[in-house]
């Protein structure tokens, strides 16, 4: 079941980040560290209304970010839409015990349902250049690589932009 998470969500949340980010570390991807994904950004998920869990058997195994503000990093890109009416997908995770059974696609089946049900005009997000496993989600999703970005704090590699018109 896919849900609004609360306050109370965050501390299930926050172990899932955390083993991810121990599961790509151990693969040489360094996306996620201890800078990010951080308690105060999911705080402020739940309090702008953003952040879903998905809860299986009333145990949280993922999360998403489904959010209509756009960051700052995200105006130099060429976008194939105007930056008025999309949505930005931030923070997906599943643990990793759980990885590779569709739950993933699942929570993108759901942001992609809320924005056409919404009537937005297209749904962004950006994933780590290192990560090939990601790419390969979203492409085989049919969204678009547009260009790429950079969090310091995270890699000093860049992160590709992607977006999916709905």
């Amino acid at each position: 079941m896919i849900r609004k998470a609360t306050l109370k969500d965050i501390d299930s949340i926050m172990p899932i980040t955390k083993a991810c980010a121990r599961f790509m570390i151990a693969k040489n991807i360094f996306q996620w560290n201890e800078h990010y994904p951080n308690r105060i950004a999911f705080e402020n998920d739940v309090k702008r209304d953003e952040l879903y869990v998905l809860d299986i058997e009333n145990t949280v195994i993922g999360c998403i970010v489904i959010s209509t503000f756009m960051d700052d990093e995200y105006v130099p890109i060429q976008w194939l839409t105007p930056n008025e009416n999309n949505i930005y997908i931030h923070r997906l995770a599943i643990h990793p015990k759980h990885q590779g059974k569709g739950y993933a696609q699942l929570l993108m089946d759901y942001a992609e349902k809320f924005t056409i049900e919404n009537n937005y005009t297209s749904i962004r997000l950006d994933t780590f250049s290192q990560n090939t496993r990601n790419q390969k989600f979203y492409e085989l999703r049919g969204y678009q690589k547009l260009g790429h970005i950079f969090f310091p704090k995270q890699s000093e590699y860049p992160f590709y932009c992607y977006e999916l018109i709905l």
